[in-house]
């Protein structure tokens, strides 16, 4: 009779797999906010503390070069908190903005054994980062973690198509509304879809903007102070931005506006 197969990784008990800090971290996991929004989710609490024992979490200032574009791919990077600029570069140092990655993004992902694109961090980011060897061996280990990485990888394409549709058949005033559309917080009374006060998240600034859409800062001035006097918008006391009317903001965003 051939010798039994070895045990996967997945039926070792835990408590083999522990170091000394392995209840700190399983404990950051469990606290963690963010879960249900990210990767993890295809993780259980019983594996939790390998998912845990296989990241560093990092606390990462406004401005610091996350991804270099064209660097060996070593690392990937689950962001819990922030917001995290993509570009891609050209020679002569001119850069366009392809994305902004939020809560619950995972950057880094590429067959190719180099990043394809630069990341900074907008303001103060925290990730949990995996080395290559260890995202690996989580992703034989974890078929459910695989899929909700490919999810990632699929809603990426989409996102991607809709900058390209963006970038390429919109007008300004349409790209503006598609922006802070796709940046809007979800309304303080969710039975009421078109209810005043939902908020846009814009930690970035005006010239990042400008960047990702395709156009100039004073074109984004101008067409946020045009829907500030048409009452879609409003300004807040901290230089954000409140919407006042969700359907007509959509409307535009969609080239569903006559004017």
């Amino acid at each position: 009779m051939p010798p039994a197969p070895p045990l996967r990784t997945q039926s070792i008990p835990l408590r083999r797999r522990f170091t000394p800090d392995a209840g700190t971290d399983l404990q950051r996991c469990l606290l963690c906010e963010t879960r249900e929004k990210s990767v993890c989710n295809g993780i259980g609490d019983t594996e939790l503390a390998i998912l845990s024992q296989a990241s560093k979490r990092l606390t990462l200032p406004p401005g610091t070069t996350m991804i270099e574009e064209g660097t060996p791919a070593v690392a990937f990077f689950n962001v819990t908190a922030g917001t995290v600029k993509l570009f891609k570069s050209l020679p002569d140092g001119r850069r366009q903005i392809t994305g902004f990655a939020d809560v619950g993004h995972f950057l880094g992902l590429t067959n190719a054994g180099t990043y394809s694109f630069g990341a900074e961090t907008v303001n103060t980011v925290q990730v949990c980062r995996f080395l290559r060897p260890q995202l690996e061996k989580l992703l034989t280990d974890y078929p459910l973690f695989e899929r909700r990485l490919l999810a990632e990888v699929t809603d990426e394409l989409a996102e991607a198509q809709e900058q390209m549709l963006l970038l390429g058949r919109k007008t300004a005033r349409e790209r503006v509304a598609s922006f802070l559309f796709s940046r809007m917080l979800p309304p303080a009374t969710p039975s009421q879809p078109d209810a005043e006060g939902c908020l846009v998240s814009l930690p970035m600034t005006r010239v990042d903007i400008a960047d990702y859409l395709g156009l100039t800062i004073e074109t984004v001035s101008r067409t946020i102070s045009a829907l500030r006097r048409e009452k879609t918008i409003t300004g807040t006391d901290n230089h954000g931005i409140r919407v006042l009317s969700v359907n007509r903001l959509q409307e535009i965003a969609s080239g569903q506006d006559s004017r």
